[in-house]
């Protein structure tokens, strides 16, 4: 099978071909802890403080996403692509926001691996044996008290996909160079049951990625920059 070159030269997100990507991810990923530290170091200042001291304390439940990397052929459309959902507009829980595959760990499962792979094929028919798993990203502790393990695995396309309309509205891919441009990154501060909370956002056309989706892409970014990631411009709007 053709296999794309996952990353070319340029900013963090062209600079890396498959090995070096599971090199860093290796190096960088999987701390269990780490995540929340590299994005208040991202937000910096007030922002970092505001965004620690929001986090639930222990014990969270456990849960997990797929972070799915299209390595398309090289030569082929804008380069690899991260794949996202929009949630369905009925659910109780973030009604119509962008997400990763992915979902609490059940009591039937190994582990969160095992979990982000069965999320992934009972949201988006993404058979388990089309995913080559490279790594997994630290924990993502949310504010509703979850510890997201995320895993990034890379597919080779072609690959047909379909949301299921019980918990996904629609599938959608983002060039990877884009989110892991800096430029495209933002930050504000979200007033919710009076209090302040800081979040990530990377807009994109008519989605805006923010939240946990947006922090777990800070933390691949983290890691992919080698932690030298440059500021984090203001968000224009409010999620």
């Amino acid at each position: 099978m053709e296999q794309g070159t996952l990353l070319q030269s340029g900013n963090p997100g062209r600079g890396l071909d498959r090995a070096d990507l599971i090199r860093r991810l290796a190096a960088g990923g999987g701390l269990g802890h780490g995540s929340d530290m590299a994005i208040a170091q991202l937000l910096g200042g007030e922002a970092s403080r505001l965004f620690l001291a929001d986090r639930p304390a222990a014990p969270h439940r456990p849960a997990a996403v797929l972070v799915p990397i299209l390595d398309h052929p090289e030569g082929g459309s804008d380069g690899p692509g991260v794949l996202f959902t929009r949630r369905a507009r009925h659910l109780a829980n973030h009604p119509g926001q962008i997400s990763f595959p992915g979902g609490r760990v059940d009591p039937g499962d190994s582990g969160p691996e095992s979990a982000a792979l069965r999320e992934a094929e009972e949201e988006i028919a993404l058979p388990p044996d089309r995913v080559e798993l490279v790594g997994r990203l630290d924990d993502y502790i949310t504010v509703t008290g979850f510890r997201v393990t995320p895993f990034v695995g890379v597919v080779t396309p072609p690959v047909a996909l379909t949301p299921d309309p019980t918990e996904v509205d629609s599938i959608f891919e983002v060039p990877l160079a884009f989110l892991m441009d800096p430029a495209n990154h933002r930050h504000g501060v979200r007033e919710k049951d009076g209090k302040h909370r800081p979040y990530f956002a990377i807009p994109y056309g008519e989605y805006f990625i923010w939240g946990a989706t947006a922090g777990i892409l800070m933390n691949l970014y983290a890691i992919l920059s080698g932690g030298d990631g440059a500021p984090v411009a203001p968000a224009d709007a409010a999620p």
